[in-house]
């Protein structure tokens, strides 16, 4: 199989090992094109897994009050930043709009997005309306509901084709 200019021999590898050094190499090869600083979409290592988990997540507030605004906003972008950084997760985005919230957000293999969300829900939920009286006048500051997608690099379009590829194996 060619991949990037590459001769690959996968006679030797089990098919999610062929997977995992294609989608490799076609990510060294073909995608290191995004070079703005603090929006690496490079894989990280460990001492066993080579992974990128990237979720896009929104929520928005009880009744989508437009609330965010002046210092409320400017506090929740804080408070949100302050936990993602307490757990290690990497912002790439953070979009604060009057009644909803976008975050792009890079996280461990170990996090679900809904972890991610019912952490940065819960800190600024107890902190903002503890800090301002008008939002303790909402039942509660975040509907229970939210957004979440994963991306990445690598889209399923190519993924399916690889697959494809490799039933003819």
């Amino acid at each position: 199989m060619r991949i990037g200019g590459f001769l690959l021999g996968f006679s030797r590898l089990s098919s999610a090992q062929a997977l995992a050094v294609s989608v490799v190499l076609w990510y060294d090869i073909d995608m290191k094109n995004d070079k703005k600083p603090g929006r690496s979409l490079e894989y990280q290592r460990d001492e066993h897994r080579v992974h990128l988990i990237v979720y896009h997540l929104v929520w928005t507030p009880k009744r989508r009050k437009r609330i965010l605004e002046g210092s409320i906003a400017a506090d929740c972008r804080k408070l949100i930043e302050e936990k993602c950084a307490e757990r290690g997760w990497q912002i790439l985005e953070l979009a604060i709009n009057l009644d909803h919230i976008h975050m792009f957000v890079r996280v461990f293999p170990t996090t679900s997005a809904a972890e991610v969300v019912k952490e940065c829900k819960g800190v600024t939920s107890h902190e903002l309306r503890a800090k301002y009286p008008v939002l303790v006048k909402l039942p509660s500051l975040w509907t229970r509901s939210y957004f979440a997608s994963t991306a990445g690099n690598v889209s399923s379009d190519i993924i399916q084709r690889y697959i494809e590829a490799q039933r003819g194996l």
